[in-house]
């Protein structure tokens, strides 16, 4: 494979997953951003993606989140898996919001990694903090690489 730089490897490799990633298309999540160690995905919340209460399901928002971190911590492409991860509920999702996670790199030592992922609505407002701890595995999600 060709040199590239880190933004464009970070771009192909956010390409190459969206491309594999059947779930996040099903919820029309798209991403809206990558560099490394940083990703940006949005989600509109439809219909279908209520709860009981008539906010979006919580286990929606915490896909939203743990897509974008995949997204960051994989954007070296160095295979990187979740180890662990903690999610709190900071506001209601509700329909026909458009919902935002930003996932920040925190932490990158050896195989391990720390990614924070703030979920905000359309206007800014808070709905959820993600902390996602990384850990890189063998290969690379570009293929010839890693």
């Amino acid at each position: 494979m060709a040199q590239m730089t880190p933004q464009a490897l970070a771009e192909a490799v956010a390409d190459a997953m969206y491309a594999r990633d059947p779930a996040v298309r099903a919820f029309g999540i798209r991403v809206e951003a990558v560099a490394p160690g940083y990703a940006r995905l949005s989600m509109p919340v439809r219909d279908d993606m209520l709860n009981g209460h008539g906010f979006c399901h919580g286990g929606l928002i915490f896909t939203l989140a743990d897509s974008a971190f995949a997204y960051a911590c994989n954007s070296r492409n160095q295979n990187t898996v979740a180890s662990g991860c903690t999610i709190d509920y900071l506001a209601p999702g509700a329909a026909g919001d458009v919902l935002n996670a930003e996932a920040v790199e925190q932490s990158l030592a050896g195989r391990t990694g720390v990614y924070d992922v703030m979920v905000r609505n359309q206007d800014g407002k808070r709905v959820a903090l993600f902390r996602g701890r990384s850990h890189s595995i063998k290969g690379g999600i570009l293929e010839g690489s890693a």
